[in-house]
């Protein structure tokens, strides 16, 4: 990918790969995760905003289409990502696709259903442009927990579904579909340093290590269904962790915590100093006050 270019403005409504921490890792993850099923196939990426996810998929995959409904982010996407013979972009709408009849081995959408009134046109012009046995990854936040239970309101979002209500969306178009949550986790992890892991273990404890519970017991922020007209999407992993070397969440959450740290210790110091001004300033209170009371009687006289 070429970095020549300058980046798109973040507005709050698309993502750019020079957003930082939580929303990198969310949205970079996604990518990553549909790589295993896009390597040598025609993948469409609707909704593709900036273009990086595209280009992400073109290292692997034999052609990537991006399509986006915004002409500013087409014209940034083909001119950031032009070296890549197999990448290229169109302006058009994720809900009204002007593609032939199964036409793509894959399609991504990620972050694209909750910006949209027209989900279910979506959906149904997404099973018909995928081929028989191809399979479609999109990605939709869980009302419940995104905002509900957080209090957060994202403007930009037109419709926010349920778990059921994504599922109901999904199933009339395609006979098999798995459902994946997705959210940041602070996990302690081990893991064999001599050779892939082939099996795994997962656990989730409670505070006081009381109870522990086999899996990830987790309340998903994101849902990420994999989906297929015909058989079962069998290439996808059922776990998949995806991190960055510089480990930039877990340095951001030490600087915060050195910060916060830093600041205690700092309030600490200045009650002291407030202490001792007080314990001074009502020892000198009552010489104050009989200086005070013989220059009135002083005067008085």
């Amino acid at each position: 990918m070429s970095d020549e270019h300058s980046p798109l403005p973040f507005t709050g409504e698309r993502f750019t790969p020079e957003c930082v921490r939580e929303i990198w890792y969310e949205h970079w993850h996604r990518y990553a995760f549909a790589r295993g099923i896009a390597t040598g196939k025609r993948v469409l990426d609707a909704a593709c905003g900036e273009g990086y996810g595209s280009a992400l998929l073109a290292q692997v995959a034999a052609e990537v289409v991006g399509v986006d409904i915004d002409a500013a982010s087409v014209e940034h996407a083909r001119a950031r990502y032009a070296s890549n013979p197999k990448l290229s972009f169109e302006r058009a709408d994720a809900a009204k696709l002007p593609f032939a009849d199964c036409s793509f081995d894959v399609i991504v959408s990620f972050e694209t259903l909750e910006h949209l009134a027209e989900q279910e046109q979506m959906i149904a012009g997404f099973a018909r442009v995928l081929r028989d046995d191809g399979v479609l990854l999109v990605s939709s936040p869980d009302k419940h927990t995104y905002s509900e239970v957080s209090g957060f309101r994202n403007e930009f979002h037109v419709r926010e579904l349920y778990r059921d209500e994504l599922l109901d969306l999904l199933r009339p178009h395609f006979q098999d579909v798995r459902l994946y949550g997705q959210k940041l986790l602070f996990q302690s992890v081990l893991w064999n340093l001599e050779a892939p892991p082939r099996n795994n273990e997962l656990w989730t404890a409670e505070r006081s290590g009381g109870s522990l519970n086999a899996g990830l017991d987790y309340a998903p922020l994101y849902f990420i269904a994999a989906c297929s007209k015909s058989s079962p999407t069998t290439a996808l992993p059922d776990l998949s962790l995806f991190g960055d070397r510089g480990e930039s969440v877990y340095e951001h959450y030490n600087h915060e915590i050195r910060k916060n740290m830093s600041a205690g210790a700092r309030i600490a110091e200045l009650e002291a100093e407030i202490a001792e001004l007080r314990a001074a300033a009502q020892t000198q209170a009552p010489s104050a006050q009989q200086s005070g009371g013989w220059r009135w009687w002083r005067r008085r006289r």
